[in-house]
């Protein structure tokens, strides 16, 4: 199911949500000018599990060229269909979880939950060489955290690839929980068969980064002054 938008009218406009859709796009187009470089490119701003567990590597990397990847990776992107189902879910959900946070602690959240996922990734394919990119566990902190702050709200859905309908009107609850079991689902069965790399996705980040965003959401409300 692809979410088209909710019931929750803003009561701010997302400034931050727009920004940080700016900035995807950006990022992602100076990573197209890197051309026959970009492998280069993301194994060194790209989170690479390898690079944090196997000794022979880590020897080779400073701490401040280890920590830039937590942040960098989030704002790569490996297509335009990747950066842009990235974006849409974000701005499906994201303003109403700036709304309620405030925007310092709406980039706390997506900052801090995008880091979450990509250390949940490395300790679940520690021997891993393939890059792993994209806004996906940073976005799914936001989902996680709406789906915390929003319980009531529905969610307007369509099932591809008839996507000239028929929409679906469904509880916003049952749509991330069901995001949430189909990615729990194949993370485990990634474990099983070893198979996450063939896959290109990080089912494990996701996981990561909702439940980030359920608990963190949560606590971050509680604190209006941060």
């Amino acid at each position: 199911m692809l979410p088209l938008r909710d019931d929750i009218v803003a009561r701010r406009y997302p400034v931050f949500t727009v920004v940080l859709i700016g900035i995807n796009l950006l990022v992602f187009l100076d990573e197209l000018a890197w051309g026959r470089r970009l492998p280069e490119y993301l194994f060194l701003y790209g989170i690479v599990p390898v690079r944090y567990t196997d000794p022979d590597l880590l020897r080779l990397f400073h701490p401040v060229q280890q920590a830039i990847p937590f942040v960098s990776s989030m704002f790569l992107h490996g297509g335009w269909l990747h950066l842009l189902g990235n974006m849409w879910t974000l701005w499906v959900f994201g303003d109403n979880v700036e709304d309620r946070l405030g925007r310092f602690r709406y980039i706390l959240l997506y900052v801090s939950g995008g880091a979450c996922a990509s250390l949940l990734h490395i300790v679940t394919n520690a021997s891993s060489a393939v890059p792993t990119i994209g806004a996906s566990g940073a976005v799914a902190a936001v989902m996680g955290a709406y789906f915390r702050f929003y319980p009531r709200a529905d969610v307007t859905v369509l099932i591809p690839p008839f996507f000239l309908g028929p929409f679906f009107r469904v509880p916003a609850v049952f749509f991330l929980l069901l995001w949430f079991i189909l990615q729990f689902y194949n993370g485990t069965l990634s474990l099983v068969s070893r198979a996450s790399d063939a896959g290109g996705i990080a089912w494990w980040a996701h996981i990561g980064g909702f439940i980030f965003g359920a608990l963190a959401g949560r606590a971050l409300a509680r604190h209006p002054n941060l």
